[in-house]
């Protein structure tokens, strides 16, 4: 190939890299926007409680409400199942296991739809998660973000089920920057299933 061949190939190139770079315009504080609308119109169609009971006593169930777990309102959790929160808490440093199923918040508020982007929960082929909790030095906890961590702070493991509404910077570590809010559906266990 020559010379004249080749720069008009670069300059396509080029400039298909540049219409793509334009065509997603969106700045960071835009995403954020658009995350912060999506959260609340997810939330405007459930009870939302601003605060954890005292007791850690929790309404149970598909119509409980959505309590905000920490104090920014990152990160929601509707209890299905509380488990033993008495006699069966997680342990510092102890192997969680968890089945889940992540929708994607913005493609729901865009479409009306909410589909499983992501899911271990249904597939028993497919090996569970896990983290360490409480551990965010490690890859395998920290990858996961502190928002799947959060509710085993009021609930037992075994036997527990949430869905949670996770903001993005309290999500997967690798996902922050693209500004995802996630309705999470989780199960956990102290072994792996």
């Amino acid at each position: 190939m020559n010379i004249n061949t080749i720069r008009p190939l670069a300059f396509a190139a080029a400039a298909a890299l540049l219409l793509a770079s334009c065509n997603s315009g969106e700045s960071y504080s835009d995403r954020l926007n658009n995350e912060r609308n999506a959260c609340n119109a997810y939330l405007a169609n459930h009870r939302v409680v601003n605060e954890i009971p005292p007791d850690t006593v929790f309404e149970t169930g598909s119509n409980a409400p959505f309590y905000r777990i920490n104090p920014d309102g990152q990160v929601y959790m509707q209890v299905i199942s509380a488990g033993d929160r008495h006699t069966d808490r997680a342990r510092k440093g102890e192997d969680i296991y968890f089945r889940f199923t992540r929708s994607d918040l913005n493609h729901w508020y865009s479409t009306g739809v909410l589909n499983a982007y992501q899911s271990n929960e249904d597939d028993m082929s497919a090996s569970p998660a896990y983290f360490k909790y409480k551990d965010y030095t490690l890859p395998t906890s920290s990858a996961w973000g502190y928002g799947i961590q959060l509710p085993l702070d009021f609930i037992g493991v075994e036997d527990s089920e949430v869905n949670l509404v996770v903001k993005s910077n309290f999500g997967l570590t690798s996902e922050i920057s693209y500004v995802v809010p996630y309705l999470v559906h989780v199960r956990y266990f102290h072994s792996k299933i």
